[in-house]
């Protein structure tokens, strides 16, 4: 199984837009979350993924197995997902030698805009653009399925 590590951050303003090589629609729900794990179903633009996650071992890295699914299966498992799901746009942005996942929630999480990048390393050193804000890795608030329940708008 695949340790990721990653960090998290706000995003100061939209100027990485101008930056951004790909973009893509992600709708994403959690069939389970418990204990730091997380079963979680995900369709972005036309595929399907099915990923598992164990808790956070450092706030850092975390095992995740993922695999592509058929996008019918996916369609058919969000249903099954617990308070409904998370739409965004995802835009990859080039930073050095990296890539940054800018997300910018829609819905009731519209406002919220995030950014991670995955490293080799949790001390593995990674270029810092001008629109890079405040660090939120390992606070669960910024979660993805925290954001289910508790939404950016109700802040």
């Amino acid at each position: 199984m695949a340790v990721e590590t990653e960090r998290k951050f706000l995003v100061r303003d939209s100027s990485f837009l101008q930056l951004a090589v790909k973009s893509y629609r992600i709708s994403q729900g959690y069939i389970a979350h418990d204990g730091g794990n997380t079963v979680r179903v995900r369709i972005r633009d036309a595929q399907g993924f099915l990923t598992i996650k164990g808790p956070c071992l450092d706030g850092i890295s975390r095992f995740e197995w993922e695999r592509e699914i058929p996008l019918a299966d996916a369609l058919d498992l969000l249903p099954l997902c617990h308070g409904g799901t998370v739409d965004k746009t995802r835009y990859l942005v080039p930073a050095g030698e990296k890539y940054f996942e800018v997300d910018v929630f829609a819905g009731d999480n519209e406002g919220l805009v995030m950014a991670e990048i995955e490293l080799d390393s949790p001390d593995q050193p990674f270029d810092r653009p001008h629109w890079l804000g405040q660090e939120v890795t390992g606070n669960p608030r910024y979660y993805n399925s925290h954001l289910l329940h508790h939404p950016y708008k109700n802040w």
